[in-house]
This record gives C-alpha cells, sequence and structure tokens, in this order.
C-alpha cells in the first residue's frame, strides 16, 4: 500500500456533518461524489493538499447497500498548530469532551461533532 487515502466517517446527518466540518472546523470539500438514490459522499480535509481526507457518507446508505460494513466512528487523532485557540473556540460551542490533558509530553483534548462522535487533536 502507498498511503492512507481516505478516511470513511460515516454519520446519521450529512449536511450537519459538513457543515460541522467545513464552518467549525474550517475544513474544504474536496468533492462531492453521487450515489445511488440521490445519496451523495462529500470529501472534506484541512486543505486541498493534504494526502487523507475525511469521506462523509449517511449511514442510511452504508446500511442498504453495504449492511456488513461496521458504522462506527473511527478514532482519529488530528494535529494543530493553533491548538489553544481551537480549544477555546471548541470548548464555547459545548463540543469538547474534557480539559486540555497531557499524554507523554504532547497535549490533547476531545471534541465531538455535534452528532455525538468523538474526536482527539494534539498539539
Amino acid at each position: 500500500m502507498e498511503k492512507l487515502n481516505q478516511v470513511m466517517l460515516y454519520v446519521d446527518d450529512q449536511a450537519k456533518a459538513v457543515d460541522f466540518w467545513t464552518e467549525t472546523m474550517g475544513f474544504v470539500i474536496v468533492s462531492e461524489e453521487a450515489m445511488a438514490e440521490d445519496f451523495k459522499a462529500v470529501e472534506v480535509a484541512p486543505n486541498k493538499s493534504v494526502e487523507t481526507s475525511l469521506s462523509i457518507i449517511e449511514k442510511e446508505f452504508m446500511k442498504k447497500y453495504s449492511p456488513e460494513v461496521n458504522l462506527g466512528t473511527p478514532s482519529l487523532m488530528f494535529k494543530e498548530q493553533d491548538f489553544d485557540a481551537l480549544y477555546e473556540k471548541l470548548k464555547e460551542k459545548g463540543l469538547t469532551g474534557h480539559d486540555i490533558i497531557e499524554m507523554s509530553g504532547v497535549r490533547v483534548f476531545n471534541f465531538q461533532d455535534g452528532q455525538g462522535n468523538y474526536f482527539a487533536v494534539s498539539d
């Protein structure tokens, strides 16, 4: 294998998820791919030059077309240069899971996307 290209993120409300990742987290939409029955996959990333992106897909689509797929949220950790500002922004929105903690010399906090899916970020 060459690299990790995309992480599939299955959500209950795709529009809400895309809004979270673009409006709250500052990601950009890389592409939108039409799928069966007016479903679509929306690819988002911190910027268009990164190698790994998130492909946001409705759980309803996956249940119908790929019922064998695990719909659980992947455990992802992001790295952020403006760590403290991001923490404060997400804390103000009530999206942080806990205070900043230190693990092996790295500061970390959890955040959620408004749909109960938790992720982590480090400095």
